[in-house]
This record gives structure tokens, C-alpha cells and sequence, in this order.
């Protein structure tokens, strides 16, 4: 159990709201939601008077601490000799490409290319250009 949550392997901790802000009380109403057994798609309804950016940027958040949540219980299995590849199934490979050291597509292993992915995403997550921790600052261009 401890490698799964080693900071140094794909565990990441959740990225957090602060108490008495607006996405934190967005992502309340968003849990609250989600776990109440209502209809997805009115789970996820822009809640009346919210910003649009800050209510996709909640989920958004959400969805990539769940992902990780998700990949540090199973990842483990998957090692650089036993998924040499990754992929989504016999029909599909996936590269890496950042334009930095990976300047073309590149064959990787699979839990090197979900590091890096997760890295990636992360960097995204907080950049305060893309996901800004004021509420309502969202540049819309970018989401």
C-alpha cells in the first residue's frame, strides 16, 4: 500500500478548494450531487447563477482526482515488462508527444506514458492562466 501512495509514483494528492470559496462550495453542490443518486446529466446542469468556466473547472478538477485515484490502485499490475505498450486494445496505440523531449510521437510503456500524462495534466490543473483560483477569471478562449 505504500508504493501506491508514494508522491514519487502516480498518487497525487487531491488538488483542494478552500473552505468559504465559491468552487468550494461548487464542488460540494457537485458532490453532493453525484452522490445522491440523482440523473447524471442533472448532476452536471450549470447550477442557476454560477460561471460556466468555474463550474467545468470543478468537474474538471474532480475528474482528474478521481482518474488518479483510480490509476495508483491498479497501476502496481502494470509494469514497464507487463504492458510494454500503450494502448486501448489490438487497434490502437498510443504516443507521447510534449514538443519538448518528445518532439515526435513516441511508442512508450505504459506506466511511463501515464506518468507522464499525469504530470502533464497536473501542470495544467495549475496553471492559474488555464485554471485560475479566483473565482469568475477563467479565460474563456482556453477552456
Amino acid at each position: 500500500l505504500k508504493q501506491v501512495f508514494n508522491k514519487d509514483k502516480t498518487f497525487r494528492p487531491k488538488r483542494k478548494f478552500e473552505p468559504g470559496t465559491q468552487r468550494f462550495e461548487l464542488h460540494k453542490r457537485a458532490q453532493a450531487s453525484l452522490n445522491s443518486g440523482v440523473d447524471l446529466k442533472a448532476a452536471v446542469q450549470l447550477p442557476s447563477g454560477e460561471d460556466q468556466n468555474d463550474w467545468v473547472a470543478v468537474h474538471v478538477v474532480d475528474f482528474f482526482n478521481r482518474i488518479n485515484l483510480i490509476y495508483g490502485t491498479i497501476c502496481e499490475f502494470c509494469t514497464e515488462r507487463s504492458c510494454p505498450v500503450m494502448s486501448g486494445g489490438p487497434k490502437y496505440e498510443y504516443r507521447w508527444q510534449d514538443d519538448l523531449k518528445y518532439k515526435k510521437p513516441t511508442a512508450l510503456p505504459a506506466p511511463q506514458y501515464m506518468n507522464l500524462l499525469m504530470d502533464w495534466i497536473e501542470v495544467q490543473i495549475n496553471n492559474e492562466d488555464i485554471f485560475p483560483t479566483s473565482v469568475g477569471k477563467c479565460k474563456e478562449e482556453v477552456l
